[in-house]
């Protein structure tokens, strides 16, 4: 196993990783910020020296690192089981056509630089389609659904230091991924009961899930990933949301609720704030990464919503590419929002590649200096 060693120590602190994200979330006492990173785009590794010297290649990597708190989440297989095979259909000097593991025809390109493909069509359209889609790929007995709880009892044993979190999958943000954004758009009106049968389908496969890893573990919290939204707001109207989505969601909150669970974080970019109050009606209360820059800055919603919300990111990408001074600015003004609790301020999605390592580096520093104990 690959030795990596920090480049830095980790900050002081009187509270085990755990209990200090425990308290932050639930606006108790803790002795300083919670330290952590949403990770970089594929190029930081590439392109920064302090990654390249040190033979620093991923996210998870970046993480010991910079020795920040240790977070983990147990996730299962709820999606296509099997996915589709990669498959390169078509090269041009340029760009690769290839069908994903979605069944999406995808043209992405060929040098593999981080960007969001061009769709150009999805494998499933119809209600047929999907019929023959779900047979093959979403069984419910497919054996590769089984959890190896004795296998995560061992990675994650009871008297663990850290935050461990439950995944919940996606209830429509995947299907997004399989019919594209257009494709949902029309099968939201052309199939509505087909959307609703996909969004069935992912829910009774969390559930099932859940069902195997609650009773074995002691999580702090919950994590789901619903990419469904853009800098104008939501990609499917707010009354299918509230019909069709939330339903699902209340489901899955009942579970969680039962085995103790109380913090749920939704991944969604975008805009989110027309589904915030359906989020938190369903039982979702924390937003992550939360983009300032199609939102807003994370102290309206806090105190629009108060305690019954929390939000962890919210640090505008775009100032850390505006030098020092404009970090200094912009972390002083998230001081009252860390104080008070709820809220974890970390990169608002993945630090890009025109932010300079050395900038990079003083906003580490400075958020210890602000952020940590004094």
């Amino acid at each position: 196993m690959k030795t990596i060693t920090p480049c830095r120590p980790k900050w002081k602190g009187t509270m085990t990783d755990r209990e200090r994200f425990n308290n932050q979330m639930h606006y108790k006492p803790f002795d300083r910020c919670f330290n952590m990173e949403f990770g970089y785009w594929d190029e930081n590794f590439k392109e920064w020296p302090i990654f390249v010297e040190n033979g620093i290649t991923n996210n998870r990597e970046a993480d010991i690192f910079f020795n920040f708190d240790r977070i983990e989440v147990i996730s299962g297989n709820v999606w296509m089981s099997p996915p589709f095979e990669l498959k390169v259909i078509e090269e041009t000097e340029t760009t690769k056509i290839l069908i994903n593991s979605d069944g999406l025809l995808a043209e992405v390109p060929k040098d593999d630089h981080d960007t969001i493909p061009h769709f150009i069509k999805s494998s499933i359209v119809t209600p047929e389609d999907w019929k023959r889609c779900k047979e093959e790929r979403f069984r419910r007995d497919d054996p590769a659904r089984k959890v190896d709880i004795e296998a995560l009892k061992k990675a994650h044993p009871d008297d663990r230091d850290y935050p461990l979190g439950v995944n919940t999958g996606s209830m429509i943000g995947k299907i997004r991924d399989m019919l594209t954004f257009e494709g949902l758009a029309y099968a939201c009106y052309d199939y509505p009961d087909m959307v609703e049968d996909m969004v069935e389908t992912c829910c009774v496969l969390v559930e099932d899930f859940l069902d195997q890893v609650l009773p074995h573990f002691d999580f702090d919290f919950a994590a789901g990933w619903e990419d469904i939204c853009f800098k104008n707001g939501p990609i499917v109207s707010i009354k299918f949301f509230k019909e069709v989505v939330v339903p699902r969601y209340k489901r899955i909150h009942k579970k969680l609720k039962e085995a103790g669970i109380d913090i749920w974080y939704v991944d969604c970019d975008g805009d989110v704030r027309p589904l915030l109050p359906y989020f938190l009606e369903s039982g979702i209360n924390c937003l992550f990464p939360y983009e300032v820059n199609s939102c807003c800055h994370p102290k309206e919603l806090l105190d629009e919503y108060g305690k019954d919300l929390r939000i962890m990111g919210g640090v505008d990408k775009m100032v850390l590419a505006q030098g020092k001074e404009a970090i200094k600015e912009y972390l002083e003004g998230l001081m009252p929002l860390v104080e008070r609790g709820g809220y974890i301020p970390f990169c608002d999605h993945r630090c890009p590649p025109n932010v300079k390592p050395e900038d990079y580096l003083y906003y580490l520093d400075l958020k210890e200096e602000l952020f940590g104990m004094k």
